[in-house]
């Protein structure tokens, strides 16, 4: 089997096993409701459990994959999502539907991560960019999977079969990884931990991190932390689409962010060779994915496609980053680069998730089970307002980069 093949087969399928857990709450939020009796910010709490425990791994991940057998850390790793779906898809209460959610957390940590370190190791760098655009296309095909598909299965069966069945995809996804995914040459193992927490400290006090990197993970955390669950809440109750109305809207969205993986890294490289950094193009589409949340909150009640559309397609903008950052380090590190910012991003996404259903939680819940609006529309209001002053720092920082290096010439 070619060498490309190799590495892309189990590590595709396990990203789209990752982004398949991140959203399929979106969708089976109701049954989840109504089996267990849950309010929205227990549901929130609930479903950021994954955010908080995958933000947790990155930096113990980063230095792992640094220091030993990529193929093995990622194969462990799906063996503890298998475990955390079959304990979610058994959960009778609140809490342990919160483990379940944090192991799976914990185990699909090392997909997208794995396989960066996998590829930058194995294959030319001028492969690195359409490589790593295809491995972030799966993510999105498995957003996609998760949306109307879900929606067809939980016409005949229940969500506790589903997390069962993804619970069995993944020990599958975690014997292709072990068989086809070569040994790492000389894994980094020789430095000791301290000076590998050394690292990571360097890279966070780095300027090209601290400038760069707030816009990115404020952006990626609002749009995961929506995509994957407020999303779904805010086109039923505040649009007031029917469930499979919404998850036809949400399918969209999600065809759309396929599309932006496709797209943004191909237009970043092109855009490049013609002087435009990858920094700069991922800053434009993350002002424009501020735009559609704020037409989206502008015509509530209409779910306009395009604003949705948009949503999806420049959602995946703030992940344009990754390339950005990792020219500016050593690739002996590249591991823990790579993880730090993945941190910010779910920790945020982790706070976003559970911040927004707290917000809503805050209006109380109808007779009907139902929260008003504005409920819904304050959650959002202060999502995008967060995401606005991160793209203000980024403007700030930038200006006294350039002012800096005016006054220095």
């Amino acid at each position: 089997m070619p060498l490309l093949l190799r590495l892309m087969l189990p590590f595709a399928l396990g990203y789209w096993l990752s982004y398949v857990f991140r959203v399929i709450n979106a969708v089976v939020a109701p049954a989840i409701m109504d089996s267990l009796h849950l309010d929205a910010s227990t549901l929130g709490f609930i479903s950021s459990a994954y955010f908080l425990t995958f933000a947790a791994c990155q930096i113990p991940l980063g230095i792992l994959l640094d220091r030993y057998q990529t193929r093995t850390i990622a194969s462990v790793l799906l063996c503890i999502a298998a475990a955390g779906s079959l304990l979610f898809a058994v959960a009778e209460s609140a809490l342990t539907l919160w483990l379940g959610r944090g192991l799976i957390g914990i185990g699909v940590s090392a997909c997208l991560m794995a396989a960066f370190k996998a590829y930058t190791s194995w294959l030319k760098a001028e492969q690195l960019p359409m490589i790593n655009g295809l491995q972030l296309t799966f993510g999105g095909l498995g957003a996609l999977s998760a949306t109307l598909p879900v929606e067809w299965a939980l016409a005949w069966t229940d969500w506790r079969t589903l997390f069962i069945g993804l619970a069995l995809l993944c020990l599958a996804v975690a014997l292709l990884t072990r068989v086809l995914i070569p040994c790492t040459e000389s894994p980094g193992g020789h430095q000791s931990l301290k000076e590998d927490l050394r690292q990571v400290g360097q890279v966070l006090r780095t300027p090209a991190f601290y400038q760069l990197a707030p816009a990115s993970m404020v952006s990626q955390s609002l749009f995961i932390a929506t995509q994957s669950l407020w999303a779904g809440e805010w086109l039923r109750h505040v649009s007031g689409l029917s469930a499979s109305a919404a998850a036809d809207m949400l399918m969209i969205s999600a065809a759309s962010m396929v599309a932006g993986f496709l797209t943004l890294g191909t237009l970043a490289s092109r855009l490049q060779r013609l002087g435009m950094k990858t920094t700069e193009v991922s800053f434009a589409g993350m002002a424009v994915f501020l735009a559609a949340l704020i037409w989206i909150q502008y015509q509530p009640e209409e779910a306009p496609v395009v604003a949705w559309a948009l949503f999806g397609f420049f959602g995946t903008s703030g992940t344009l980053m990754f390339a950005g950052l990792g020219q500016a380090f050593p690739k002996a590190i590249s591991g823990r680069v790579t993880t730090t910012l993945n941190l910010g991003i779910f920790l945020g996404a982790f706070v976003m998730q559970w911040g927004m259903g707290a917000i809503i939680e805050l209006w109380g819940a109808g007779d009907d089970g139902r929260y008003p609006t504005e409920a819904y529309r304050t959650a959002l209001a202060v999502g995008s307002c967060i995401q606005a002053s991160s793209l203000c720092w980024y403007v700030l920082c930038r200006r006294r980069a350039q002012l800096s290096n005016a006054a220095s010439t």
